[in-house]
């Protein structure tokens, strides 16, 4: 069972961080796997666009990793997310499903999946919430 003491024992933004993105997580999953083009697409992927706007805002506060002066990967992660949701979201007013589609799956993978499996290293939040310690 998951404890979420080693999460929360951490300053903010990392616990408020960490849980937007647990929950964009399962609204992306669920947007992967739901049919698509209907109102509930729609009112879940406006719930995944802004938990996932609350992670990327939120990774602009963290400088736990500095590689050049307070910066590192993590803040280019979050401009670069910022932009994808911009331009998927445009995509879909446009009409352009197949690059809205290809968009939030990559962000979906890279962003929240590939990424998330860095958190699971020792010594890192996410770890300690799993594992322990």
């Amino acid at each position: 069972m998951a404890d979420l003491a080693p999460l929360l024992a951490h300053p903010q933004p990392i616990p408020a961080h960490a849980l937007l993105a647990l929950g964009a997580l399962a609204a992306g999953g669920l947007q992967l796997v739901l049919p698509k083009g209907r109102g509930a697409h729609r009112a879940l992927g406006w719930l995944y666009v802004m938990l996932m706007g609350a992670v990327a805002v939120s990774g602009l506060f963290i400088a736990e990793l500095r590689w050049i002066g307070p910066f590192s990967p993590i803040h280019l992660l979050s401009l670069v997310t910022l932009w994808t949701l911009f331009r998927a979201v445009d995509a879909a007013y446009r009409g352009d499903i197949a690059t809205h589609s290809r968009a939030m799956v990559w962000l979906y993978g890279l962003g929240l999946v590939l990424t998330g499996a860095f958190t699971l290293l020792p010594g890192r939040a996410m770890h300690g919430v799993l594992f322990g310690g």
